[in-house]
Order: C-alpha cells, then structure tokens, then sequence
C-alpha cells in the first residue's frame, strides 16, 4: 500500500479493533514455516501485512488472503470484529478446530473459502447470517452433521463447494432456490436418499458433482435439460435408471460425463455425438446393454473413454465397428471396454487409434481373430489388456516396439507358435501374462532383459527345453513367477537363488529332475513354493530352514528321499504341506504343522512311522539319545537374563558385528500378499475406503491421509495413503517411496502392495501408495498413549521393547548393508515404527529416503543423489542442519535416539530425558564417539522446554482395534515360552 494512505489526518492506528483482531488471529498460528506472520508486527501499518488488503479510504480490512502458507492453527471468534471483511481465503493450510460461529457477523462477506484444511465440527448455522454470500467453499475438511437448514437464507450463492468431508443426511430442497448458482460440489460425502427433483431449477448450473456418496434412486429428468451443466459426475453411487436418449442434445456443453460403479441400464445414447466439448466418458461397472454408438467416433477431444465391466454387445461380428473412425480422436489416452459381451474379430484399424493412448483393454469379451501387426503404432502404450477372449494365432513381432509397456496381458486365448523373443526389447515391462495359451518351442533368454519386471506367467502351455538361467534369475521378480503346466526339463539353474523377492514360485506339472537347489535359501521373501508333478530327487536342502515367511509348500509327485527335515516343523507361517508320493522315510516330526493332519498331506510314503496320532501311521522303534536329553537339560539352565545381556550387546556393535550378519537370515523376509495382481484403480481405491470416508480416515498429515481400505477383489484389509498434491514435495515423497519400495523387501520394513497413479473422476491428478494393514498401529502410541489411551502403557512389556528394538536394528542393517544401492531412511522415529498383530515392528514413511551410491575411488558412501534434508528434530543427526553430508550415520544417530525413548519413556526433546540425566549424557551412552562429538544438546529443546515438534506432519498409521500383549519365540526376537 503507498505512503498516501497514512495521510496526515488519520493517525498510523485508524482502526485498533481490526489491528487486535489481526493479531489475535496470529496468536493462533501455532507453526508458521514460510515466517509469513513475521511481517505482522507494529513496525509497519496492518495494512501493510501480508495477506492483509484494506479499503484505502477507512484504512478497514476488506480482505484476508493467506492461501497456501503451510500455516498451522485455528480461527479466533474474534474474526467476526473484522466486519468489513469481503473474503476470506484460507484454502491449502492446516488450520484446525471448528469454524467459529462469530463468522456470521461478517454482513459484507462475498468469498469465503477454507478448502483443503483439516477444519472439524459442523458447519456453522450463523453463516444464513451472511446473505451477501457468492462462494462457500469448504471442501477437503474434516466436517460432520448435516447441511444446516439455516443456509437457505444464502441466496445469492455462486459456488457452493462441500465435498470431501463427512456429512451425512439427504442433500436439501432448497438449494433449488439457488438461481444463480453455478457450481454444486458434495462429492465424497456420506449422503444418503435421492437426488431433490428441485434441483432441476439451477437454469444455470455449470458443474454438477455428486460422486462418492450413498445416493440411490434416478437422476430427476429436469437436471438433464441444464444445457450449461459442463461437468457431471455421479460416480460412485447407489443410483439405477437409464440415461435419457436425447441427453447429448441436452446437455450440449458436456466435457466429463461420468456415471461409473452404480446400476444405470439401457443403451449407451447415440446423441452423445453432440455433446462435441465432451473429454471424458466414464460409465463402468454398470448394467448398460446393446452395441456401442458408431457416431461416438466423432468426439474428437476425448480423453477418456470408459465403458468396462457392462453387458455391451451381443458376442458377434460387428460389435466392434463402432472403432472403426476413432482415429480422429487425436487425444485419446484411455479406451476400455474389458468385461463386456463384444464379439467380432479384432479390428485392422486398431493400429490407426491415437499415438497418445495408453490404456487399451479389451479383455474377458468374444472377441477372436488375431492381434494386427498395426498395433506397433501405438508407441505410447502402457497397458494392453487382451486377456479371456479367442484370440490366436502368434503373437506379432512387433510388440517389441512398444517400448512403454508395462503391462502386457493375453492370457486365456489361443495363441500359439513360439513367445517372441522381441519381447526381451520390453525393458519397462513390469507383468507379462502369457498363461493358458498354446505357446510352444523354449522360453526365450532375453526376457531376462526386462529388468523391472514383478510378474511373469506362463503356466498352461506346451513350452518345452530347459529354464532359462537369465530368466530364473531375473531378481526383479518379486510377485510371482508361475512357469507350472508346461514341457520344461533339466534342472532348476542355481540362479533361481537371484530371487530374494520373489513371494510365489510355481514350476509345477513339468519335467524337471536333479536336485532342488541350496541357493533356493536365500529367496528369503518367498511364501508359496510349488515343484510338484516332477522328478526332483534327494533330500530337501536343510538351507531352506532360512525361508520363515513360506506359507505354502507342495513337492508331490516327486522322487524325493530321506527324512523329513524338522525344520519343516520350526516355520510358524507354514499352512499347507504336501510331500505325498515321494520316498521320504523315518520318524514324522510331530511339532508344528504336523499336528494338524488337515494341513499336511503324506499319502504315498511308505516308510514313514511314528507322527501325531491323527496320521494313523505305524509306531517307530527308537533309540535314546542321552546325550541330547543332557544337552536340552543345560540349555533350560541357561539363564534368560544373559541372552538379553547378549542381545542388547550386539544392538551396541550394531551394525559392524557378523554374528548379527547371521541373525538377520531369520529376519531377510516379511508376510506378503495372496493371489495379487496389479493394477489396482482409482474406482477400486474409492470402493474400498467407502469413498475415502472420514469413517475409514486412521490418520492424515501435510503429505496426504492414511485410510483402511478393504478390497474387493479379495477381502485383503490394506491401508491406503492418498498424497495430497497440493502440498509441496508430495510428489517428491510419492517418487521417493516408489523409488524405495519397488526394490527392497524385508520383514521388518512395512509391505507396499501397489501404488495407484491416475486421476479422480474430478480430473485431478491422483496418487496413492497401498500398503500391508497394521492392526496394532505406531510404536509411538504405544509409547506415549493419549490421555484416554493410558491403559496401553503397561501392556507394552520390556521383552517386547526389546523384540521391537531388535526389529528396527534388522530392517537398518538391510537398509544399508544389503540393498544393491545404499539407503538411508533420515527418519528413525516411533511415529515411523508400525506394529502387526504379532507386534512384530515395521519400518515405514520412506519419504525422504536418500540413496548413496558408491563414489569412483571406492571411498564410504557419503554422496547422494539430491541435496537438502528434512527430518525430526530430536531424531535427526544436528550435522545435517550444518551442511554436513548424508550417511548411514545419521539412522544409526536416529536409532540411539529411539532405543534412549523406548527404554526410558521419555521424547528425546523433552527438558528432563530421565531424572538426574540430561539427554546428551543419555545420548552419550549408546551412540559413538566420533557421532557425540557433533551433538550439540541444544538441538534436543525449546527454552522454555516445550516440544519443538516434527519439521512436517507425519502420516502416522493407527488403529483403533484392541491390542492384546501376545509374547512368542519367533525369527530370532526374544520370548517366552
């Protein structure tokens, strides 16, 4: 503002009620990043303050636009003083509390906008106050009840925005009142009942959204004649009926047209053609029926067209010449048509569609003939989904140019000749499905060039010749490779030991002998390991006793021979066993799986004995072993007290110590998923989270919002973290988690499923990473429970400190020991530690994971691959706020800090750490010397002692179930019988 205002007459104070106000709402701004509430202060007039807008002739606020600021806080009541106020714009902060009622006072307001904070309560009933209301945006909050009847009385509103939220109730009547309203947003709520037919009134609606809610019945018929409505989205509802035939004539200015997962029948409306704006299409997971509209062709700017899982067309020829003219559609990215009824031969113009598309599914339809040679022009392709159809023929050649292919599936069909070797060309490849075809000849070795890829089926063909080593140790693997069903012989490539991530390896009903392979022993994430129906020979390897996550085992229908090794017994997580129709004989071990008779199958051992009574096989003659008898009498003597005194030694020589380098083998391995397949969509996510309900939120941050999410497809409980993109360095977390995640596996780290790059059905980008659910939530709230949770204090026992701690010292020493690039989490702390149902801990939140790689003079690996580091004060090393390089060093800081917080129960930046003890002294005890030596203790604490808090709000992962203390003997943690 210039000089002039402050003339002569009006003294630097005007207006001392909004200069009070003003600073009253600073007091409140509890973490301020940017230093924006620096420049309020009496050294310059308020008008002067940023964000501050005053009328120039009554020196009175008129407007208060702190958008995006990453300020913390809450609103005062005294807002309601600044009454010459026209707008209000808080949106992308993290205010919290309830949005005062004293805005009511506020007469002049026209704009008032809190969008993307995390404000609660209910809407307040004195906003009717506000009559001069244009915009109520108030989205992406943490608001409940209904929608007050009090805000009828706003009649003059433009944009009424509350969608994301959690109100529940009917959508009210009376926002037919609205007649200038242009913009109705209630999406991702919980409301309920059918859509008010006075709706219909709004004769200028332009955005119409309604998607993610509990809506049933029809769409009233008047909403369809609102010729301006541009968006409209009902996605995600319970609503049934048909689409109104004449609706592209309608609505003529339609550019999303979005009705997915409800029960809309009838025909997909030829007069869609007129809607020429339109972009995205989206009506899956209906009930629609009949051919696909030729004329659809002449929407030129669609993007998205999305028709899946319907009843559309009759399973004969010409069901899909409605492709014929779609190469005018010059931005199309997105065609889906999987899980219909389409019959025909796959059409030649397929190859004339967008070089712009990405997603071409065509899957589980009629559709035969053979895929066109054509189709190497659809360059930037990253999806083709042929799958369940009549396909056949070979498969082209020129699939090998498709260079961004992710995801190549053509499984179920009948194609047949030899699998390209063009395919090895396919280096972004991350799942092939080739399965149930007529495939013959060898597998070819170059696929072992697809370095990413996480998934490879070829199961039920007539491949022959022996496994490819290049293949078998491909290390990328790391959700299933599945060769069963084939003519493959010779032996299992010792390279199959490449496969330490691999969770499912199926090579059964082929025509392999030799051995089964030592090196199998290091495949430490295994689960499911299936060689029957060959002509394996010898013993099972003892080396497999490393191999604790494995689930499922099946060797039948083998040569095997010897006894049956008793580690089988010792693997907690074994479910099912079959070694029937083998050679195995002697004693059946009787601990373990092998007392349950319904798990294990022995059938066709003919000189096995002894065993749980349920097996009904002949008693062994036995010998007594004094000596043993003496050796587990001296190791009942042993007292527990020294292996904790151990176990805490090799924590303190951690990580250097080899006898941990042994221990970790029981550790190299964490619970994977079952029957997974990736992708997983958007639309699923949504489903899965009851629309991203407030009911399903288990926590949230400036980084996005954990939510629990049950899938369909399998009943799996997942937790499901939603990036908020709006926030600075979401996306560079999301790519730092992704980086981190896709190539390392352990126990002791948390388990990602997938991740979910797409946009919502508002259009907006939309990435999510999908993770194993942990009952038991954070270490951290364990540690230190809210008032209402001191009961959990007690339960948390000192052997279950120790197990945790003993986790976290696991997950660390893989982390920097034996990934292939170094990683260093720069994070260590309890909110980041997640317990499962057997609290077992699980390293998570790799948002600002950093890689070190190895510098040319082989010197330590201190360099990085970006600069700059945030962390948690009090956990993170001070050397990194002096410029001082990233190393190892700094989780092994981070891990002195929490085992310090564990055992003791006190935050690292509370004043007194323990009685008599200050934290560098505590510090001092357990990190070394040369790391002390750049502590400055008053890193650790405010002045007045205070918490100084997180540099960033954490997305910490808890849960609300009842935890019960659960000690056991397990992978090497400590226990008691």
């Amino acid at each position: 503002m210039s000089s002039s205002l402050k003339s002569a007459t009006i003294p630097a104070f005007a207006n001392e009620t909004d200069r009070l106000a003003l600073l009253d709402f600073k007091s409140r701004i509890t973490k301020d990043s940017l230093q924006i509430m620096s420049s309020w202060n009496d050294s310059i007039h308020f008008c002067n303050w940023l964000g501050v807008t005053c009328s120039p002739s009554s020196e009175r606020v008129m407007v208060l636009n702190l958008e995006a600021k990453r300020l913390f806080g809450s609103i005062p009541p005294s807002i309601g003083n600044l009454t010459c106020l026209t707008g209000i714009n808080l949106r992308s902060n993290s205010f919290i509390g309830e949005i005062p009622q004293e805005v009511g006072r506020l007469q002049h307001l026209h704009h008032l906008n809190l969008s993307r904070n995390s404000f609660g309560g209910k809407l307040p009933t004195n906003l009717s106050y506000c009559t001069q209301l244009r915009v109520l945006d108030v989205a992406y909050n943490n608001l409940v009840g209904q929608i007050p009847g009090h805000l009828s009385s706003l009649s003059k509103l433009v944009n009424l925005s509350l969608g994301v939220n959690n109100l529940v109730g009917s959508i009210p009547a009376w926002i037919g009142n609205f007649s200038s309203l242009y913009i109705l947003d209630l999406f991702r709520n919980s409301l309920q009942g059918s859509i008010p037919s006075e709706l219909g009134f709004l004769s200028g609606l332009g955005k119409f959204q309604l998607y993610g809610n509990y809506l049933s019945g029809t769409i009233p018929s008047l909403i369809y004649n609102i010729s301006s409505i541009y968006y409209f989205s009902v996605t995600l509802n319970q609503l049934h009926g048909s689409i109104p035939p004449d609706v592209g004539l309608t609505l003529p200015n339609l550019q999303i047209f979005a009705g997915a997962v409800n029960s809309f029948t009838g025909t997909i409306p030829s007069s869609l053609s007129n809607a020429s704006q339109l972009q995205v299409l989206d009506f899956s997971q209906n009930n629609l029926t009949g051919n696909v509209p030729q004329n659809l062709a002449s929407l030129q700017g669609l993007v998205r067209l999305n028709f899946e899982v319907n009843k559309l067309g009759k399973g004969k020829d010409g069901d899909l010449n409605f492709l014929n003219n779609f190469a005018n559609c010059t931005s199309l990215e997105v065609l889906s048509f999987a899980q219909n009824q389409l019959g025909g031969i796959l059409p030649s113009v397929i190859a004339n569609l967008s070089t712009q598309l990405k997603s071409l599914t065509m899957g589980s339809n009629m559709i035969h003939g053979s895929i066109p040679i054509g189709i190497g022009n659809l360059v930037n392709l990253n999806l083709l989904g042929l799958e369940g159809n009549y396909l056949g023929g070979p498969l082209p050649d020129i699939l090998g140019k498709l260079q961004n292919l992710e995801g190549l599936e053509v499984n179920d069909n009948e194609f047949s000749g030899l699998i390209p070797s063009s395919l090895g060309n396919l280096t972004a490849l991350t799942r092939l499905y080739l399965q149930e075809n007529k495939f013959e000849g060898s597998i070819p070795s170059n696929l072992g060039n697809c370095k990413k890829l996480l998934a490879l089926n070829l199961s039920s063909n007539n491949l022959n010749g022996t496994i490819p080593k290049q293949v078998i140790g491909l290390s990328s693997l790391s959700i299933s490779l599945v060769m069963s069903k084939n003519f493959l012989i010779g032996a299992l490539p010792f390279e199959v030991g490449n496969l330490r991530l691999l969770g499912e390896l199926d090579l059964s009903m082929n025509r392999l002998s030799g051995e089964i392979p030592t090196t199998l022993e290091t495949c430490l994430s295994l689960e499911r390991l299936y060689l029957e129906g060959n002509s394996f020979e010898g013993a099972i390897p003892e080396s497999l006793k490393t191999l604790r996550s494995l689930k499922d085992i099946d060797l039948s229908h083998n040569n095997l021979s010897g006894h049956i090794p008793k580690f089988l017994s010792k693997l907690l997580s074994l479910k099912h066993l079959n070694i029937s129709y083998n050679n195995f004989e002697g004693e059946v071990p009787n601990e373990g799986i092998f007392t349950n008779a319904s798990a294990i199958s022995i059938f066709g051992n003919d000189k096995l004995c002894g065993g749980f009574k349920e097996l009904h096989l002949s008693k062994c003659s036995r010998k007594k072993h004094h000596l043993h008898g003496k050796l587990l009498t001296l190791g009942i003597i042993i007292p527990v007290t020294s292996i904790i005194i151990f176990v805490l030694l090799l924590l303190y020589f951690f990580p250097t110590c080899s006898i941990v380098k042994n221990l970790r083998k029981g550790a190299l391995t964490m619970p994977s998923f079952e029957d997974w397949q990736l992708p997983i969509s958007y639309a699923e996510l949504l489903e899965s989270t009851n629309g991203f309900s407030e009911n399903n939120l288990i926590g949230s941050g400036s980084f996005g919002s954990v939510y629990k999410g049950v899938l369909a497809r399998n009943g799996a409980i997942v937790a499901i973290k939603v990036l908020n993109l709006q926030q600075q360095e979401a996306s560079t977390s999301f790519i730092n988690e992704c980086n981190a995640l896709r190539s390392i596996r352990h126990r002791n780290l948390l388990k990602i499923f997938s991740a979910c790059s797409s946009i919502d059905h508002k259009g907006n980008d939309f990435k999510s990473l999908i993770f194993e659910f942990m009952c038991n939530g954070s270490l951290d709230r364990w540690l230190h429970p809210k008032i209402d949770e001191q009961h959990q204090r007690n339960k948390l026992s000192f052997i279950q400190r120790l197990n945790i701690a003993i986790d976290v010292a696991y997950a660390l020493e893989y982390l920097h020991q034996h990934c292939q690039t170094t990683i260093v989490h720069c994070d260590i702390k309890p909110s980041n530690i997640l317990l499962d149902e057997d609290m077992v801990a699980h390293v998570g939140d790799f948002g600002l994971v950093k890689f070190l790689f190895e510098a040319s003079n082989n010197t330590s690996k201190t360099q990085t691959l970006s600069v700059g580091l945030k962390g948690s004060i009090g956990y993170i090393p001070p050397e990194y706020g002096m410029g001082g390089q990233i190393s190892t060093l700094g989780d092994i800081f981070s891990y002195g800090i929490l085992l310090l917080e564990m055992f003791t129960g006190k935050k690292p930046i509370d004043e007194m750490f323990i009685d008599g003890l200050s934290i560098h002294s505590f510090t001092s005890m357990a990190l070394p010397e040369h790391v002390m030596d750049i502590v400055d203790p008053s890193m650790f604490f405010e002045e007045d002692g205070e918490d100084v808090g997180d540099e960033r709000n954490e997305d910490d992962i808890e849960d609300r179930a009842i935890i019960e203390e659960m000690p056991h003997l397990n992978h090497g943690r400590i226990g008691w019988n």
